[in-house]
């Protein structure tokens, strides 16, 4: 995006954004971003910036876990990398190792169900793969913890192996020397010492000359001689030149490992590259936390419809001090390009300008911003303004002349991609030239489609704006009562300036300000009175709103607890209607199930009895009785009168009566929790908690 002036940026504060974003970077290469922030003008790359931040704050968001926990600064090793005939020690290869290990676990969590969730930050993988022999060269020379292996080289090995026996050897001649000489009382302490990477004594100054070796020096008080005893000397060589030959060896190692290395530079530099990538969108990702933003809409056509949107370093501020932020509401389209902004003085004019000019330079720079985000906004290539005093000493400029030298370079540069912001239109003039001026150059701008917004007090700009196409009033709301500012931003109307009303608040003289009005001329006063009273009265009517839409929103929660009391109370009928209904029915499948049980056994009587009228009778009783009720009844005052329950357990031989029927019979076999009853001539199975032991009562 092309700004004009240069500190645009400056005046509306991105540049404190970007420094926001730089605190929460951790690599260099996300830092340089951050502080070099580009504002794109391609749709593409916003919405790639953008859909990024958002799902990156989705993970952060609902805690998932993301590997990006290693943040590497590699530059000078991978330019080392690069140079033919460089040699990268153990350190710098295990942190290459550990850039290695970063992008396979980054891989890895990028599965196919990841890809699809989250396609913008898989983009950044997108033009990369990974290659483990990379790791793998490195593992065969450094182990864990970045030291260099034994088994290296056989060279290595061999040599290392041979340190260890000589080492080991000398270990044990120093050890009985020690002895001796401590025997002896020529040794000042027995520690063992080292002296240019060589075992020595610490013998008393006085025995320097009684022990046999090379003196090595001397401590400060002069009272310890260094020596090393001549037994050890050959000894001593021997390992100072196998550590020179490992040193050697060594390097010889890593000479080979970084020659190796040096052909996957490309794929290393790409690596590092995709960490500061995904370093970077973290960062914008928390930024986007702490301000509370939002994922708007961008279209690639111009224009912004802003729904609550918040200043985002006011919010902060505000958060800081327990302040509440008043949210802006602004549309600019093609029916209305240029919004002029009317009202008090420090009531919020310059900053709702300066929050839409900020909120859209975050959009194209791919932050996400603190708006509702039913909230759209345009692509924009140019952005200009002009806020403050502008004088200028250099080119012996006034402050009008400076601000008219401004909106030249507007006008002449403006197009319908353009979006500006001029604070204080026409001022520093006379107000009736001024005003003239200003009418004029909001008649060009709109000519030239260019989007904007305008702050004034100049009447005849009100006026313009209500009867001219393209343009429309807006005004800061103002408590006339308690004479404060609301910091609310009123579409579709003009505002006064009440400069008598804020006269008397900061507590003037009364009869000077009554000589004011008089000075004035009359049509103007009426005209600012008559706009004061009508932004009071919309006050009024906004106030009455809603206190209504409260009131609706009330009826319609208790529209809504009662249609649930009333559907719960239809569901609870339902309920025991089927209950009623499984009741009768569970009733009827047990009468089905107990006559099908006794046909059954009548069918089988009737195979084995000879009497086959005697079975028909029975069936018969079965199948047609009538007044069931009447007959049960009956033979239970039979059963009654000639039998007695007991509360004896049942037993075969024992004489049963059913529960349901009243029937008597002989219980003939038991069988688990069910027994055989012969009832005439009929045995039949019954649950035993069906039965009731009963005996014959006395005549």
């Amino acid at each position: 995006m092309k700004l004009f002036p240069e500190s645009a940026g400056i005046q509306l504060e991105f540049n404190k954004v970007k420094e926001l974003l730089v605190n929460y970077c951790q690599a260099d290469y996300a830092r340089q971003k951050a502080a070099e922030l580009r504002i794109h003008t391609r749709l593409d790359f916003v919405e790639t910036d953008l859909r990024q931040s958002h799902e990156y704050r989705q993970l952060l968001a609902n805690a998932i876990y993301f590997p990006n926990d290693h943040i590497l600064n590699l530059s000078r090793e991978l330019k080392l990398l690069s140079i033919p005939g460089s040699v990268l020690n153990a350190e710098e290869l295990q942190l290459i190792r550990k850039l290695a290990e970063s992008m396979e676990k980054l891989f890895r969590w990028f599965d196919a169900e990841r890809r699809e969730a989250y396609p913008a930050l898989t983009k950044v993988i997108s033009q990369t793969y990974y290659e483990k022999l990379i790791a793998e060269l490195i593992s065969e020379v450094l182990d864990e913890y970045g030291q260099i292996r034994d088994n290296a080289s056989e060279d290595l090995k061999n040599i290392r192996m041979s340190l260890f026996r000589k080492r080991n050897e000398l270990r044990r001649l120093f050890e009985k020397i020690v002895a001796k000489l401590n025997k002896q009382g020529y040794l000042a302490e027995i520690e063992e010492s080292f002296m240019s990477g060589r075992r020595v004594l610490a013998v008393l100054a006085e025995q320097k000359r009684t022990v046999k070796g090379i003196l090595h020096g001397e401590s400060d008080s002069r009272k310890t001689a260094f020596v090393e005893p001549e037994e050890t000397i050959e000894l001593n060589n021997i390992i100072s030149d196998l550590e020179s030959s490992e040193q050697k060896e060594i390097y010889r190692i890593l000479r080979e490992l970084t020659g190796k290395l040096a052909l996957y530079a490309t794929i290393l530099q790409d690596w590092h590259t995709v960490v500061g990538e995904y370093d970077f969108i973290r960062a914008k990702a928390k930024l986007a936390i702490e301000i509370k933003a939002e994922y708007p809409t961008v279209s690639d056509k111009a224009g912004i419809n802003l729904v609550e949107a918040y200043h985002p370093l006011l919010y902060l501020y505000n958060q800081r001090t327990g302040k509440p932020t008043i949210p802006l509401s602004i549309t600019l389209d093609e029916t209305r390009r240029i919004l002029v902004i009317s009202g008090p003085n420090a009531g919020g004019k310059t900053v709702s300008m300066k929050t839409v000019g900020l909120l859209q330079m975050m959009v194209q720079s791919g932050l996400l911003v603190p708006v509702h985000p039913s909230s759209s906004f345009g692509i924009f290539k140019q952005l200009m303004i002009h806020i403050g005093d502008t004088q200028s000493i250099e080119f012996e400029l006034s402050t009008y002349s400076s601000h008219l030298l401004h909106m030249k370079q507007f006008m002449e540069a403006a197009n319908g991609r353009t979006l500006f912001f001029i604070d204080e239109l026409g001022s520093g003039s006379d107000p009736s030239l001024g005003g003239a001026f200003a009418e004029v150059i909001l008649q060009e701008l709109l000519k030239k489609h260019a989007y904007g917004i305008v702050t004034t007090h100049y009447l005849n700009l009100k006026v313009m704006a209500g009867k001219t196409s393209g343009i429309v009033n807006g005004a800061m709301a103002f408590d006339e009562k308690k004479l404060q500012p609301l910091y609310k931003l009123l579409i579709g109307k003009p505002g006064s300036s009440y400069t008598f009303s804020i006269a008397e608040r900061i507590g003037l003289n009364p009869q000077l300000i009554n000589r004011a009005r008089q000075l004035v001329d009359e049509d103007h006063f009426r005209l600012d009175k008559l706009l004061n009273r009508t932004e009071q009265d919309l006050q009024g009517l906004q106030q009455k709103e809603k206190e209504l839409n409260s009131l609706l929103r009330e009826n319609e929660k208790l529209k809504k607890e009662m249609q649930q009391l009333m559907d719960k109370e239809k569901h609870r009928q339902q309920v025991e209607l089927l209950r009623e209904q499984n009741k009768i029915s569970e009733e009827r499948m047990a009468y089905l199930k107990d006559m099908e049980r006794k046909l059954k056994q009548m069918v089988l009587e009737w195979r084995k009895e000879e009497n086959k009228n005697k079975v028909t009778k029975l069936i018969g009783d079965l199948l047609l009785k009538k007044d069931e009720k009447k007959v049960v009844s009956k033979m239970q005052k039979q059963i009654d009168s000639k039998f007695k329950e007991t509360a004896d357990e049942i037993r075969v031989g024992l004489k049963v009566k059913m529960k349901k029927n009243h029937q008597v019979g002989e219980v003939i076999e038991i069988r688990g929790k069910r027994a055989v009853v012969k009832i005439g001539l009929l045995p039949m199975q019954v649950d035993l908690k069906e039965l009731v032991v009963v005996r014959e009562k006395e005549s």
